[in-house]
């Protein structure tokens, strides 16, 4: 049994060490270079657990949606009007970008999700099918530009 001096020593010397991750088996230094084993597993529960938290976000979504369409209605969301209030321009165009934004992630989340549960069912072949079916999501979604609304020359 060592002390606790020793023990904090070791931490501080694994911590100032180099960075990586170490499994519990593994020596105190990664070996980044040599290759695992080929023994990794993948589970068709991780896949399909993956797969429901991302659907439940989608779910979540809609609900966002749903709401916030709900609480547009009284001041005019749809019509030319806005309800008489002064920034009808601005509150349409506020709740069409937040629209627009929360349909493109619902999106996004139900492609996400099919890829998980496909990965799950091992419906693709290999790891690179996996990759490749993943990768194709840069192509169909880009990422939001940073908060801070467009001036549209104003």
């Amino acid at each position: 049994m060592s002390t606790f001096d020793a023990e904090w020593e070791q931490m501080k010397r694994e911590a100032s060490g180099e960075t990586g991750m170490s499994l519990a088996s593994a020596d105190n230094k990664p070996n980044w270079g040599q290759g695992g084993s080929g023994n990794l597993k993948s589970s068709k529960n991780a896949w399909t657990t993956a797969a429901g938290g991302v659907g439940k976000l989608r779910g979540d979504i809609k609900t966002a949606l749903t709401k916030l369409e709900e609480e547009q209605t009284g001041l005019g969301a749809g019509s030319k009007s806005g309800g008489g209030i002064e920034s009808a321009a601005a509150l349409r165009e506020l709740y069409s970008s937040w629209k627009r934004y929360l349909n493109g992630v619902s999106g996004r989340c139900g492609a996400i999700q099919d890829r998980l549960e496909r990965a799950g069912d091992h419906h693709y072949k290999n790891d690179e099918a996996i990759k490749g079916a993943f990768d194709g999501l840069d192509g169909l979604y880009k990422d939001t530009k940073p908060v801070g609304g467009e001036s549209r020359g104003r």
